[in-house]
């Protein structure tokens, strides 16, 4: 890659400070082979001193402050519309640590015909695989993770989560995947045009990797491309678990409608039911089943 071909680095950061200095910190080895890259932070109305670390930690970066909590798609919206000119974006979660040569490697299988995201092998700070790539929702996945478990569900190829080990061994193409790091060729933003605010966080991925297919993208895994995935407080917070399920809800709703959206969130809810002893679920459930559909934007932000 030359210095013609800029990549954009876009954090979207949120109350971020006690992450904010790892992701700056593995930044310069990540880039070390990419020439003429930018960073734009994009902090949606933080009050803990992320910017001042931002600022402190990497004086060159640009920072665009939203003014308000405007969710994850808004602010890799901002990014995206800062720099018109890059010729891919590569969006992050501030909680991700890029391991060295991962962007060279994710910016190597952007160019591959047709290819329009790429994601990299994700993996917990124990440097154990995270199960980031998916399988498209449909109504037989999600009964078949409702009465068989997530894991079981995704090691037999019948859920949506993808937990087969031997699925992260090679690079292919993949339905999509979480979005704590992925690679945007320039053409791809442009063509499928902007993330969907109204998802505020959770299945904003999910919606522009399935317009982008739709658009003829390939959405590509690259796993010599790695990266370190903190996570946040989705397994322990009643409010981002329901806004996940939630927002799953209402994107197969609108893609598919009528009896298939209304089977889909009984087999969500069936999932729910199943896990009520768990507080995330048993919210989950209580507000699926008083609002299936209807949007919700929780107080946090770190997923």
């Amino acid at each position: 890659m030359d210095a013609d071909h800029a990549i954009t680095v876009i954090v979207v950061t949120w109350n971020s400070a006690p992450v904010i200095d790892g992701f700056l910190g593995s930044l310069p080895a990540a880039m070390a082979a990419t020439p003429g890259w930018r960073l734009i932070v994009v902090d949606n109305a933080s009050t803990d001193g992320t910017r001042d670390r931002v600022t402190a930690g990497a004086p060159e970066a640009t920072i665009i402050n939203t003014g308000r909590n405007a969710g994850y798609a808004a602010g890799i919206n901002a990014g995206i519309a800062a720099a018109p000119g890059a010729a891919a974006y590569l969006l992050l979660n501030p909680d991700v640590r890029l391991a060295p040569g991962c962007v060279q490697e994710l910016w190597r299988a952007s160019l591959a015909t047709g290819t329009g995201i790429v994601v990299p092998r994700l993996e917990d700070e124990a440097g154990r695989l995270q199960w980031s790539l998916r399988r498209d929702p449909s109504v037989l996945r999600a009964l078949a993770e409702a009465v068989l478990g997530g894991a079981r569900a995704g090691r037999l190829g019948l859920g949506e989560v993808i937990t087969d080990p031997a699925q992260y061994a090679t690079g292919r193409a993949v339905d999509w995947a979480t979005g704590a790091a992925m690679l945007v060729t320039r053409l791809c933003a442009a063509v499928v045009g902007p993330w969907d605010e109204s998802f505020f966080l959770y299945s904003e991925e999910t919606d522009f990797a399935q317009r982008a297919r739709h658009a003829g993208f390939t959405v590509r895994y690259a796993p010599p491309a790695v990266a370190v995935h903190i996570g946040g407080d989705l397994h322990v917070s009643a409010d981002l678990y329901t806004l996940l399920a939630r927002n799953k809800v209402r994107l197969f709703g609108r893609r598919a409608g009528g009896l298939a959206a209304t089977c889909f969130t009984a087999a969500v809810l069936l999932n729910e039911a199943l896990r009520c002893a768990s507080p995330i679920h048993r919210a989950a459930f209580g507000a699926l089943v008083r609002h299936p559909r209807a949007d919700q934007r929780p107080d946090r932000r770190r997923a």
